[in-house]
């Protein structure tokens, strides 16, 4: 929490590192953030992750820094530079899981080799004694782009002998390692050489070494590493012995000695699309090569926290974001003991999506969340409610999807569940079921029955989890498990009340809340627990990765963390929601996560304004484009015309690049959507055909033209938005994080378009310019925002007690277009007034002033402001920019005594 030795953060701005943006560039960047005013940079995971990570969440070590990102030296003039321009440094810090696959991850290539007596094992969330026999003591490798038996006979997997460290290993494509067990090395070596012969015996013979064969491995592998590079005639048998394993392409009966020495080892290689039914880790969501850390291990979390904790302690980090923090077994003692153990107090949020009328748990001790909510919430709030009606009416007989969101919802978190997922509901119904005939009062649950149960609970979910631990559950646990099981019982036909009865106990812990139950506490509440590590994948993947793409009735609303089946949000509600924020909590409005950037969704915000003529337009675009052959889905289409609103560029000339980005953002829409086509077997024939449909439209003069005439009244409405977007972030508790260059225009789209390079001389020029009054005419190119961004920072420099500390009070107005509010500690205070809605009539009305200094200096426009008796008429103060930040000017006398 902050603390007086750390405080919170004045503003964050994230940086995303990876092999094209270094340590040395973000080092470089140094002076501009500083000039900017944010205080802490934020910066993606830096640890050692996987060769080529775009994103740096595939860690590989966490004792290490990413070498792609620079060396141990560079990674110390960026923390110097960082500090020479008063700048700190936050982590992107990734507890739950590790990259795997590869040949990168040592610990999980232990694994791999010596199974559940590797030292490792126990790191990773491995089920070894899944349901099925053939996995017993093994863990399922899905990494193969086709059948077992297809890849076998095609010679692509393979006996590799690295002379260099004495191993043997098979490689599934020429990139996967899969580490052969060291007691099967003389069926390999064989012996044809007396030296050999000696060393495959002293293989096979581990057993007398216990508990410390992995030392006598270690010795007898540089043993062998020595032989071959000293002895022509080993190494040349090693190679026969290698050699022997090798088959035919295209027979696979000639590769039956490598497919019995495949099948005695500790993991079990396979198709990828075997994961969805087989899996026997936990992976992050549904990504085979992401695989889930045990971090309530203290072991691990020591090992894993080790560096994190020096750069604290050196006073080179001072804060975290955690990563996932509901992908953990129990989130809230990890956060205490990532407090008690940290060696110094630190800022620490937490990613964490809260769902409809949840709040963030207090006994967790962080200092908020990172900011989905808040992103959220000023969409919706630009949103205007009256043009829901009209695009409901126009989605439904565009796309002729007429359903509630909350029924693709469904729907989606069922299919997931059914299809990329099963293994891991498999696993729970069976855990379930074990329980159930542990006692005769629940003896004839059947795995089946239990599993349907399972499945309609998980989706009657509300929230991404509860948090149910063995301190027990709270009352908000109760209430969402409730509501869950309430709604199952609805939803779950045929299956009889009692299944419910007992997994509602199940899953509170009441089933074990009085001694003789007849049950397993720890059964009991392990089960409970890792049925809480299920429920957030599938909301992820089933919501945000799936329906999202589904329900495209107004994708501005389509966000992670929002709900895109209501359209709009009071300025009541807006108010009411600031007051309650954690002084702590992060203001996002862009990340590495969002969908759309956030001035894409301020201007597609507009459409609600001008609903008919939106459809309208979009009547007359289908006229133009629909002709043309083929096309594709028309829900597709829909999303391809917000799309080109909400990222058309603002600069005139070729569109071959923003028609690319275009393309791209589609296809991934529609394979993530998984109607027409999908990730895992794309239909190759519907994405032509919509890439083509794309391109037509970019060729047709026609149609461009009129979209720009519409276009052309869109821009200047949205620009308007995306400042009030601005000054309301700046101005509102909480700590405002910049995503890297939406200090400008972000008219981003979903990743990898959100993670292009910033134009950074384009932002800096326009810094220099920063100390001037903002015009009316700045608003077009995005210099308005940025200059507001300065201004608003340097406003939070001077006076950091009232933006950490101050109180917030709305300033009720009569035209619900107005957003009024006033923050205030001790003797500093401010007023920020804005209007949305822009595309309606003049406002109007008195601004009520809550305190009586007859001036005020707008710190946008540089005006000085003259108070009337009543107050301060809107219309004049708004008339040329759609906000104002009013600080009350003091006499002199006044500041003088201050001094």
């Amino acid at each position: 929490m902050a603390t007086a030795e750390n405080p919170l953060p004045r503003a964050t701005y994230r940086l995303q590192l990876n092999s094209r943006f270094t340590f040395t560039d973000a080092g470089a960047l140094a002076p501009y953030l500083e000039q900017l005013g944010v205080s802490h940079v934020y910066a993606s995971p830096f640890l050692k992750a996987r060769p080529g990570s775009t994103h740096g969440y595939d860690i590989v070590d966490h004792d290490a820094l990413n070498p792609e990102l620079g060396t141990c030296e560079d990674f110390d003039r960026m923390s110097e530079a960082f500090r020479s321009h008063g700048l700190g440094l936050i982590l992107d810090f990734v507890p739950n899981h590790m990259g795997v696959g590869g040949a990168d991850n040592p610990f999980w290539l232990d694994m791999l080799e010596w199974g559940q007596a590797s030292d490792y094992a126990g790191w990773f969330d491995i089920d070894w004694q899944p349901e099925g026999p053939h996995l017993a003591g093994k863990v399922l490798i899905p990494v193969l782009g086709d059948q077992y038996g297809a890849v076998l006979a095609d010679g692509a997997l393979e006996l590799r002998f690295d002379e260099a460290a004495g191993e043997l290993a098979i490689w599934a494509h020429g990139v996967h390692k899969l580490p052969v067990y060291p007691g099967h090395y003389g069926r390999i070596l064989g012996g044809a050489h007396a030296e050999l012969e000696r060393l495959g015996d002293a293989f096979s013979h581990l057993a007398g070494f216990r508990p410390h064969e992995q030392r006598r491995v270690r010795e007898l592998k540089a043993q062998l590493a020595a032989l071959v590079a000293e002895d022509a005639q080993a190494a040349a048998a090693v190679a026969q012995g290698v050699a022997r394993f090798a088959g035919k392409a295209g027979d696979v009966e000639s590769w039956l000695r490598l497919d019995r020495l495949i099948a005695d080892q500790h993991w079990r290689v396979a198709f990828f699309r075997v994961a969805a039914d087989d899996i026997n880790y936990r992976r992050f969501f549904n990504i085979s090569d992401l695989a889930g850390l045990r971090i309530e291990h203290e072991e691990l979390f020591d090992h894993a926290h080790r560096l994190v904790f020096e750069l604290i302690g050196q006073g080179t980090l001072d804060g975290l974001r955690i990563d996932h923090i509901d992908g953990l077994l129990d989130p809230r003692t990890y956060c205490l003991r990532l407090r008690e153990k940290a060696p110094r107090p630190i800022y620490l949020v937490v990613e964490k999506i809260l769902g409809p009328g949840e709040e963030l748990r207090e006994d967790w001790q962080v200092d908020g969340t990172t900011g989905y909510e808040f992103a959220n919430l000023l969409t919706h709030l630009l949103i205007d409610p009256a043009g829901e009606p009209r695009l409901s009416e126009l989605y439904r007989s565009f796309s002729g999807e007429g359903r509630a969101f909350d029924a693709i919802m469904r729907e989606c978190k069922l299919a997931i569940m059914e299809d990329e997922m099963a293994s891991e509901l498999g696993g729970l119904a069976r855990d379930a079921a074990r329980i159930a005939r542990s006692n005769p009062r629940t003896a004839d649950f059947t795995r089946n029955v239990l599993r349907r149960a399972l499945r309609e609970i998980v989706a009657g979910f509300r929230v991404y989890r509860t948090y149910v631990d063995p301190a027990g559950a709270s009352k908000a646990d109760l209430d969402e498990l409730g509501h869950a099981v309430a709604r199952a019982r609805r939803t779950g036909s045929g299956i009889d009340r009692s299944v419910f009865d007992f997994l509602f106990s199940v899953l509170s812990c009441e089933a074990v809340a009085k001694p003789g139950s007849g049950f397993s506490r720890q059964d009991v509440l392990r089960f409970a627990m890792k049925f809480q590590q299920y429920t957030g994948p599938v909301m992820a993947k089933g919501v945000e990765d799936t329906a999202f793409y589904r329900y495209n009735r107004f994708v501005a609303a389509n966000e992670v963390g929002g709900h895109p089946g209501r359209l709009g949000s009071s300025v009541a509600a807006f108010h009411a929601a600031n007051r309650a924020r954690h002084a702590g909590a992060m203001l996002g409005t862009s990340t590495h996560d969002t969908k759309r950037g956030e001035d894409c969704r301020a201007r597609l915000a507009v459409l609600s304004e001008i609903a008919p003529d939106f459809a309208e337009a979009v009547l007359r675009w289908q006229g133009m484009l629909g002709r043309s052959e083929p096309i594709p889905d028309s829900n597709d289409i829909f999303l391809f015309y917000q799309l080109l609103i909400g990222a058309w560029p603002l600069e005139s000339g070729p569109l071959e690049g923003f028609e690319e980005r275009i393309q791209a953002a589609m296809l991934k829409s529609v394979r993530e959507a998984k109607v027409h086509t999908n990730w895992a077997a794309p239909d190759e024939d519907y994405e032509a055909d919509m890439q083509a449909f794309i391109s037509q439209a970019f060729a047709n003069q026609a149609f461009l033209a009129d979209f720009m005439a519409f276009q052309e009244r869109i821009l200047p409405l949205g620009a308007a938005n995306s400042l009030v977007q601005a000054v309301l972030k700046f101005t509102v508790p909480g700590v405002p994080d910049l995503y890297q260059g939406a200090e400008g225009f972000d008219f981003s789209l979903v990743d990898p378009d959100n993670r292009r390079p910033v134009d950074w001389a384009w932002r800096s020029s326009r810094l220099d310019a920063a100390a001037r009054p903002i015009a009316a005419c700045d608003l077009a190119d995005g210099s308005a925002k940025l200059t507001a961004t300065a201004k608003l920072l340097a406003l939070r420099r001077e006076h950091a007690a009232l933006f950490a500390e101050g109180d917030y009070q709305p300033i009720e107005l009569e035209d619900e277009r107005l957003i009024a509010f006033s923050r205030q500690h001790g003797e500093s205070s401010l007023i920020v007034v804005a209007a949305r809605f822009p595309s309606r009539s003049a406002i109007g009305g008195l601004l009520t002033l809550p305190w009586r200094p007859p001036l005020y200096d707008d710190i946008l426009s540089g005006r000085r402001i003259t108070a009337g008796t009543e107050g301060i008429d809107v219309a004049m103060l708004l008339a040329d920019l759609p906000a104002a930040v009013l600080m009350p000017v003091r006499p002199a006398a006044s500041r003088r005594s201050r001094r």
